[in-house]
C-alpha cells in the first residue's frame, strides 16, 4: 500500500486516521463499536493497575533520593524544612510525569510496536483492511486513549507515592515533623504545578503511542525487523519525550 510505504507518509497517515477517529469520537450522535470499547477498557487496565508496582517502587525510592540529597546541601545553611519544597516540586513539576512516561515506554510502548510489527509482517493488517476495518481505528485508536487517560492517573499516582516516601525518610532519618513536611509541601505547591505536570504526561503518552505504532506499521523484513523496530520505538519515543520536557518547561517559565 502507498501509504505505508516509507516513514514520513506512514507518519502521515497515522496521525491524519487518529484525527479522524477523534472526531468520529467526539461526535454526539456516534456510538463506538463493542469491540472498541473492550480493547480500549483492555489497554486501560493494563496500562495503569499493571504498572503500578514498578511506578510505586521507582516512585518510592526517587523520593527518598531527593531528600536524601537535598538534606545534604540545605543543612549546610541551616534550611533543612525546605526539604519538602524541593522534593515536591521536583517530583510534581518533573520527574513523576518523566519517570512514569519513561516506564510506559519500556513496557506498553515497546509492546505496541511488537505487536503492530507482527501483524505487519504476518499480514494481519492487510487482512483487517480486506475485510473492511481501518487497522488505525482497530489498533492504534484504543491504545492511543488508554495512554492519554492513564498516564497523567500514573503520574499523579507517581507523585503521591514519591512525596509521601521522602516525607517518611525525612520524619524517620532527618527529624523533620511529618505535618510540617505536608504542609509546607501543600503551601508551597500550586495548582499550575500539577497541572503542568498532567499536561506533560498527557502529551508524552500520545507521543509514545504514535511513535510505537509508527515503527510497528514499518516493519517489513521478518522476524528480525521487529526487534528492530520495538528499540527504535523506545528510543525515538524517549529522546522525543525529552524534546517535549524541553518545550513544556520552556512554555511554562515563558508565560509563568
Amino acid at each position: 500500500m502507498a501509504k505505508t510505504e516509507n516513514g514520513p507518509d506512514t507518519f502521515i497517515w497515522l496521525v491524519s486516521s487518529l484525527a479522524a477517529c477523534a472526531r468520529t469520537a467526539l461526535n454526539p450522535l456516534h456510538r463506538a463499536k463493542p469491540y472498541l470499547r473492550s480493547r480500549t477498557w483492555s489497554h486501560l487496565s493494563w496500562i495503569g493497575s499493571d504498572s503500578l508496582p514498578i511506578i510505586s517502587i521507582i516512585a518510592s525510592c526517587v523520593g527518598v533520593i531527593l531528600a536524601l540529597q537535598a538534606a545534604l546541601q540545605l543543612e549546610k545553611v541551616g534550611a533543612l524544612s525546605y526539604v519538602a519544597n524541593l522534593v515536591g516540586f521536583s517530583i510534581v513539576t518533573e520527574l513523576g510525569p518523566l519517570l512514569t512516561c519513561l516506564i510506559l515506554s519500556g513496557r506498553a510502548g515497546a509492546a505496541f510496536a511488537a505487536e503492530i510489527a507482527t501483524m505487519r509482517i504476518s499480514e494481519e493488517i492487510d487482512a483487517l483492511e480486506v475485510m473492511g476495518i481501518n487497522p488505525v481505528r482497530f489498533l492504534v485508536w484504543p491504545k492511543f486513549v488508554a495512554m492519554v487517560v492513564m498516564a497523567p492517573l500514573l503520574t499523579l499516582w507517581c507523585d503521591g507515592v514519591g512525596m509521601t516516601a521522602g516525607g517518611i525518610f525525612s520524619s524517620l532519618a532527618l527529624g523533620l515533623s511529618g505535618k510540617v513536611y505536608f504542609e509546607q509541601t501543600v503551601n508551597f505547591l500550586t495548582m499550575r504545578d500539577l497541572l503542568s505536570g498532567l499536561v506533560k504526561s498527557a502529551g508524552f503518552g500520545a507521543a509514545i503511542t504514535l511513535i510505537s505504532c509508527w515503527q510497528g506499521f514499518l516493519a517489513r523484513e521478518g522476524a528480525a525487523d521487529v526487534g528492530r523496530r520495538t528499540t527504535k520505538a523506545v528510543v525515538q519515543s524517549i529522546f522525543f519525550m525529552i524534546l517535549l520536557d524541553l518545550f513544556f518547561t520552556a512554555l511554562n517559565y515563558i508565560f509563568r
